[in-house]
């Protein structure tokens, strides 16, 4: 079954959610996948993991932050306006408040009580890791070729973003100019020592987390895979270092069908949450 739901955010933005589940299978166990930059619930490979995680005994809940660019059409950037004005903690906090909605009982899908496990792609990654380190009910993370640094901007850049105003990206899929204004520089130089301090996240996570990442990926290097692990605590992390494969797995959108090493990567990300729900 697929559910869709318009939800409020705290300061009225909306975000859209999809629940994924299977009504034969009766279940505590919850799973909230987060796209990454210039990504979004219904790229590629997100409906695939729905269904997947879903037949394998989760509800699932994907979802896009408020300011990704995508609105009321699901699969196109049409508001670049608001993608401009996105920030890191933007989405800490809305990853947060949809943690919250899942155990308040809204879902009538998803128990109160159910175990949550977090799975985030890419920047995804990254806030997930700063999301779940503020929470206790979060019972374990995985994270797919994430981020180890959210400052990704040389001086230079930087300097140029002030100047103008903006940092301009290319998405090479859609060929759009994406603008990011300096609210986003200012997010990480004003809160990189407290909610945006990735390297404390994981260093007191607490948890079990799963670092997966190819060692092709040109988006997102494996060092930074690398980086994240050398922070963790060892205990509780498993680094699952894939050969052969880039930043989405060999998966493309429009979504193609899944791909050996993607379907490697979800048996590894189911047996990890089944281990420790």
């Amino acid at each position: 079954m697929v559910r869709n739901y318009s939800l409020n955010a705290s300061d009225g933005e909306k975000l859209q959610v999809t629940t994924f589940y299977s009504e034969r299978i009766k279940t505590n166990k919850t799973l909230v996948f987060v796209h990454g930059f210039k990504g979004f619930k219904d790229w590629g490979f997100g409906p695939y993991i729905g269904e997947y995680f879903s037949k394998a005994g989760f509800v699932v809940v994907t979802f896009n932050f408020s300011h990704n660019g995508i609105g009321e059409n699901p699969l196109e950037f049409l508001e670049l306006e608001k993608f401009a004005k996105n920030t890191f903690s933007r989405e800490v906090r809305e990853l947060d408040e949809i943690l919250s909605t899942v155990r308040s009982g809204f879902f009538e899908e998803i128990a109160k009580d159910c175990k949550i496990g977090i799975c985030g792609h890419s920047r995804g990654g990254a806030i997930s890791l700063l999301s779940s380190v503020r929470r206790n009910d979060v019972d374990a993370v995985s994270v797919w070729a994430s981020i180890a640094y959210l400052d990704r901007y040389s001086k230079r850049q930087k300097e140029e973003w002030r100047k103008k105003g903006s940092f301009d990206v290319m998405n090479m899929r859609t060929k759009q100019i994406m603008s990011l204004d300096v609210c986003l520089l200012d997010d990480i130089e004003e809160n990189s020592n407290g909610i945006l301090d990735l390297k404390n996240a994981v260093r007191n996570l607490g948890r079990p987390l799963l670092i997966a990442h190819g060692d092709q990926d040109l988006a997102v290097k494996l060092e930074e895979a690398e980086e994240l692990y050398s922070w963790s605590d060892k205990s509780k992390t498993e680094f699952f270092k894939m050969f052969g494969t880039g930043h989405t797995f060999d998966v493309v959108h429009p979504f193609a069908g899944t791909t050996p090493k993607f379907d490697k990567l979800l048996d590894k990300t189911l047996n990890f949450f089944n281990k420790h729900f």
